[in-house]
C-alpha cells in the first residue's frame, strides 16, 4: 500500500516523497483513513513505530482544507501535548516537514527557556501548537494562549506523563478545550490510571493495537554479559573501543551514574556526552544533536530523558544498568529497532540484577543469549540481591519516598521535579527540597 492509496493530498505527497517516505508503516495503514474521518482514536504503539505521521499527516490535510480566520492571523486550531521537550521538537519537526507545501505555522513550547521568544511567536498567529503541560499551562494562564478554537487535540506518550507526575496538569488543561472536537490518545502501555483517563475524553474511540510490548524485539539481537558492577565500566569501554559501532546509547540508571561513565570514557579516549534531567536545554539539545549528526558516537542517558527521541539508523543500544520495569527494557531496545530496521542490544548484569533479568526474560518470553568469552566474567556470586523494599519505586508509580516525612510533601516535591524534567525554571526549588532529590527518585 502507498501513502496515495490512503486518500492523503497532494501536497503532503509531495513532502513524503521528497523525505524518501514510499510506503506506510502498519499505524500509518490502521489510523489515517481514521482520522480523516474525523473520529476519535485510542493508540496503543510505542515510539518508533511511525505514530507521529500517524496523526500528523491527518492533521495537517484536516487544516489545509479549512478556511483561515477573517481576520488573517492564525488561530490555534490543534494541540498536541507531550510529556518531555525532546519529543516536543521532534513532533514540531515532524508536522513542518509533512506540512511544508502548506503554509500553515507550527510552533513548540517548553520550560526551561526564557517565554519571551514563544509569547511573540504566538502574537503572530500560531495553527498547531506542540507543548508540554507546565508551559502550556503558564501561558494559559497568563492569557497568551486560547484553546477555544481547537479542533485536534493529541495526547502522546500519556503512560510517561503518569510516570513523571503530569497527569493532574494533563487534566486540567483539558477543562479549557472545546467539547466538541477529535481527540487522539497515544500510549505504549495502558495502565489503569491511563484507561480512565482515555475512558474520559475520547468519545466513541476506534482502537489501534500496534506493535505489541512482547513483540518488538523479535527483530533485535540481544545479548546479556554477566559482569561485576565494579567492572562495568571496564566492560563497557572494552566493547565501545571496537571502532566498527559508529553509534552506540548507553543506558545508566541515574543521572549521577550517566556523569561518572561519560568521565571515564573521556578518560579511556572515547568521546561521549550525557543527556539526563539536570542537563539545561540547550546542553540536552546539543548533545542530541551531536549524537543525530554522529559528532558524537556515545550518548549516555537515562529513561525519561531518552522516552521519545527518534534517532535514525541507531546500531546498538547498551544497558549499563538494568531496568527495574521489564517494559522499560523494551522502550529502551527499540531505540535499535526503529520503523521494522534490525538492531543490536547489549545488556551488563551484575549478580544483584539477575532477579530484574529473569522478569525481562519473562515478559519478552525469550532468554536472551549469554556472551561468556569477555574479559570481565562475573566473579563474585556472594553478594545477597537487594531487599525489595530497598529498591526504588517502579516508574509505573508515583514518586512517592517510603518515609513518612517525604510522604506528607509528595505533591509539592513531585510538581518540582516535573517541572525541572520538563523544563520550567528553578525557582521553585528551594536548597531544602535539592538536599531531598535522592529521597525522591530524582536520581533518574
Amino acid at each position: 500500500m502507498s501513502f496515495k492509496e490512503l486518500n492523503i493530498m497532494e501536497p503532503i505527497q509531495k513532502a513524503l516523497n521528497t523525505e524518501g517516505y514510499s510506503k506506510p508503516t502498519p499505524i500509518q495503514k490502521k489510523a489515517i483513513p481514521v482520522l480523516l474521518e474525523g473520529k476519535d482514536l485510542l493508540g496503543c504503539a510505542q515510539t518508533g513505530t511511525g505514530k507521529t505521521a500517524a496523526f500528523a499527516i491527518p492533521i495537517l490535510q484536516g487544516l489545509a482544507t479549512e478556511q483561515r480566520s477573517s481576520s488573517g492571523r492564525s488561530q490555534i486550531k490543534a494541540l498536541i501535548v507531550v510529556p518531555t521537550r525532546e519529543l516536543a521538537i521532534q513532533i514540531s519537526d515532524s508536522f513542518n516537514v509533512y506540512g511544508r507545501n502548506l503554509g500553515l505555522n507550527t510552533l513548540v513550547i517548553y520550560g526551561g527557556v526564557s517565554q519571551h521568544p514563544q509569547t511573540k511567536d504566538l502574537s503572530r498567529g500560531v495553527d498547531i501548537l506542540v507543548a508540554t503541560p507546565g508551559r502550556l499551562l503558564d501561558l494559559i494562564n497568563q492569557k497568551f494562549i486560547n484553546l477555544k478554537n481547537i479542533k485536534y487535540f493529541v495526547l502522546d506518550e500519556a503512560d510517561l506523563m503518569l510516570d513523571m507526575g503530569m497527569l493532574k496538569d494533563v487534566r486540567k488543561i483539558i477543562t479549557y478545550l472545546p467539547k466538541v472536537r477529535q481527540t487522539m490518545f497515544f500510549s505504549a502501555t495502558m495502565p489503569t490510571e491511563i484507561g480512565e483517563l482515555a475512558n474520559s475524553i475520547l468519545k466513541d474511540p476506534i482502537r489501534i493495537d500496534i506493535t505489541p510490548v512482547s513483540s518488538t524485539v523479535d527483530i533485535i539481537e540481544q545479548e546479556v554479559y554477566f559482569v561485576d558492577k565494579i567492572n562495568k565500566v571496564n566492560l563497557l569501554i572494552h566493547i565501545l573501543k571496537d571502532k566498527k559501532i559508529d553509534s552506540a546509547l548507553v543506558f545508566s540508571r541515574t543521572k549521577h551514574g550517566a556523569n561518572k561513565i561519560v568521565t571515564a570514557l573521556e578518560k579511556a579516549g572515547l568521546t561521549a556526552q550525557a543527556i539526563h534531567g539536570n542537563k539545561s536545554q540547550n546542553a540536552r539539545q546539543l548533545a542530541l544533536n551531536n549524537f543525530k549528526e554522529r559528532k558524537t558516537r556515545i550518548l549516555i542517558a537515562t529513561d525519561i530523558a531518552a522516552r521519545g527521541i527518534d534517532i535514525e539508523e541507531l546500531s546498538l543500544v547498551i544497558n549499563f544498568d538494568l531496568p527495574e520495569v521489564p517494559e522499560t527494557y523494551v522502550h529502551r531496545i527499540g531505540r535499535t529497532g526503529r520503523a521494522g530496521l534490525g538492531g543490536k542490544a547489549i545488556s551488563f548484569c551484575d549478580y544483584e540484577e539477575k532477579p530484574l533479568l529473569q522478569s525481562i526474560q519473562r515478559l519478552i518470553a525469550k532468554t536472551i543469549p549469554e556472551i561468556k568469552d569477555h574479559p570481565y566474567p562475573l566473579v563474585d556470586t556472594t553478594i545477597k540481591p537487594k531487599e525489595k523494599s530497598s529498591r526504588r519505586p517502579s516508574a509505573s508509580k508515583s514518586f512517592i519516598s517510603n518515609t513518612p516525612k517525604a510522604k506528607s510533601k509528595d505533591t509539592k516535591t513531585g510538581k518540582i521535579r516535573r517541572e525541572k524534567l520538563e523544563g520550567k525554571p528553578k525557582q521553585h526549588t528551594s536548597k531544602k527540597n535539592e538536599q531531598k532529590k535522592n529521597v525522591h527518585w530524582s536520581n533518574r
